[in-house]
């Protein structure tokens, strides 16, 4: 496997967030996860790794994961994926917040097809699993390669914290109970990859959610 990571800062609150490219070597065949700016920078990488770009997959619909999807898909192809119940929020600018709190004109896309907890990806022969996580927004996810012992966790999970939840569709019982029922049941050594900030281990996250259950401050 081949994987790079772009920090991007995005039009929305000059956030920097983390765009992930993962490439099957043999195949060449490429996942970028969640574009969230500057296509130009994205493309270059991509023709860098002579890729042939199979899915953009983006973990939640908000808009600083999204502002390159459009121009990378029509540049270089790759099927827009989002979580079923992410995918209305992806067309509506006052759920992925580009009316809000953006600069630019409001962003609507359509995703090219919906995925479900449970899914497979498939990238030459890597295998990528689809792990529904509600709670920052309703049809967040993230994507778990057991091969490779990598989870691309998007804002559910960070180093030390979980995603906000003071956003439209998201819940802070729901994102406590994805963390503790889908994520912390992965091998302690899964390096997770989050949407912003370092990078970090299962194993170190478990300490902060041991005694904190749905409902507690």
């Amino acid at each position: 496997m081949i994987l790079k990571e772009l920090k991007i800062k995005s039009d929305l609150q000059n956030i920097v967030t983390n765009c992930y490219v993962v490439e099957d070597e043999e195949t060449k065949e490429t996942m970028v996860i969640d574009p969230a700016e500057d296509a130009d920078r994205i493309i270059e990488l991509l023709h860098i790794l002579n890729s042939k770009l199979k899915y953009i997959y983006i973990t939640h619909c908000h808009g600083d994961h999204i502002g390159a999807v459009q121009e990378l898909m029509q540049k270089e192809g790759g099927k827009v994926l989002i979580h079923t119940d992410d995918y209305e929020g992806l067309k509506d600018p006052t759920i992925n917040l580009t009316a809000l709190i953006s600069e630019k004109p409001p962003v609507s896309i359509e995703a090219s097809a919906r995925v479900n907890d449970g899914d497979l990806l498939h990238l030459g022969n890597l295998e990528f699993r689809v792990i529904h996580t509600p709670g920052h927004t309703k049809g967040g996810s993230c994507l778990y390669c057991e091969q490779e012992g990598m989870l691309f966790s998007g804002d559910t999970l960070f180093k030390g914290m979980w995603g906000r939840t003071d956003l439209p569709t998201s819940s802070f019982e729901d994102i406590i109970q994805s963390i503790n029922n889908k994520l912390l049941v992965l091998p302690d050594d899964t390096i997770v990859y989050p949407g912003h900030g370092i990078s970090t281990k299962i194993v170190e996250e478990e300490p902060i959610y041991y005694n904190l259950m749905p409902g507690e401050e």
